[in-house]
């Protein structure tokens, strides 16, 4: 899965968003802090979820639940907007 390229993210201060551009069916933006953000450009590349969980642990130092609690929350969050490629 990866973000598709009709998403842009923005960052501003503490805050990431992504923002649909051309034909997409969502016309919102998706806003989260910079964990979403670090989330967001491992999912720039074609990767798993496994993975994006693997990355993050090895950059923040949290229990493994949490963190792909985490994850799994970003992830689902931009499967509601139509916002990955599977």
């Amino acid at each position: 899965m990866k973000i598709k390229s009709t998403f842009i993210r923005h960052d501003s201060d503490d805050e990431t968003m992504l923002i649909p551009t051309g034909n997409e069916s969502f016309s919102g933006l998706v806003r989260g802090n910079k964990t979403m953000g670090a989330i967001i450009d491992l999912l720039a590349e074609d990767t798993t979820e496994d993975a994006v969980v693997k990355a993050m642990m090895d950059k923040y130092d949290a229990p493994e639940d949490k963190i792909r609690a985490d994850v799994c929350k970003v992830i689902e969050s931009l499967k509601q907007v139509g916002a990955l490629d599977d």
